[in-house]
């Protein structure tokens, strides 16, 4: 008897297996930033979509947080459909957002009186389906509630965004608890790019990527998004006298 190993046969019995298993998962979908020099620090060449990725400012002001809202507007611009975005203070200066790339026909809003309220409208979104992303802005996220959006996420192949938000310096450590997501990012707003003329440039963001799952942690000072929502490569400025490269050995 002739026995024919090829290989589509080999690959569609492995398949069989691990779905008789239990193990079988969706291949593994990535929205990349375009920059190689962030893209090779995460697995899969981006950021995984079917996941709960986490963002805040630098710190518990007002300038840092909006960096970190535009941050997460530029991803958002690159996903393709809708965007879910739950808050409970409307205070999202939409201008500097569609200037991100995120365009507001492409935005819907749900607007919740308390946080529980905006969990539970982010796990829904996210066991939807269809949207591109999905952004919740959060004070805590207890790791109980991030597993439970980690799933739902995982269901449905939706990129789920916990954007952190804090009213006061003190609620800034809950950041540091352990969550189910697959990244965490800081960003905090560096001096603006220099011109040749007088005038304003680019604005420039330093953006660490505390954690990332199967990966290790980085820091990248980047020129904000552009109307696309890209970002872009800047050379070390200096800016941190005496400290190490930006890559960290710490792994997420």
């Amino acid at each position: 008897m002739t026995h024919v190993r090829t290989p589509e046969v080999l690959n569609e019995l492995r398949e069989r297996i691990a779905l008789l298993e239990g193990t079988a998962s969706r291949k593994a979908n990535t929205l990349p930033f375009g920059v190689d020099e962030i893209d090779r620090h995460l697995p899969g060449g981006g950021l995984a979509f079917g996941a709960l990725h986490e963002v805040s400012g630098g710190g518990a002001g007002t300038v840092d947080g909006a960096a970190a809202a535009l941050f997460v507007a530029g991803i958002a611009a690159r996903t393709t459909g809708k965007v879910l975005w739950c808050l409970t203070r409307p205070d999202l200066f939409f201008p500097a957002i569609a200037q991100a790339g995120l365009h507001p026909d492409r935005v819907v809003f749900c607007e919740a009186n308390k946080e529980e309220d905006v969990l539970a409208a982010f796990e829904e979104g996210l066991a939807f389906g269809g949207l591109g992303a999905v952004v919740a802005e959060l004070v805590r996220l207890p790791m109980t509630a991030s597993r439970r959006l980690q799933l739902a996420a995982e269901k449905t192949g939706t990129m789920g965004i916990a954007l952190r938000r804090w009213r006061r310096q003190a609620e800034a450590s809950d950041y540091g608890q352990p969550t189910a997501s697959a990244t965490r990012w800081r960003v905090s707003v560096l001096p603006s790019e220099e011109l040749p003329v007088a005038g304003i440039g680019r604005a420039r963001w330093l953006a660490e990527l505390m954690r990332v799952k199967a990966g290790e942690c980085a820091e990248f000072e980047l020129g904000a998004c552009d109307a696309k929502g890209r970002v872009s490569f800047l050379p070390l400025s200096g800016h941190r006298q005496g400290a190490e490269p930006w890559q960290r050995s710490r792994s997420g």
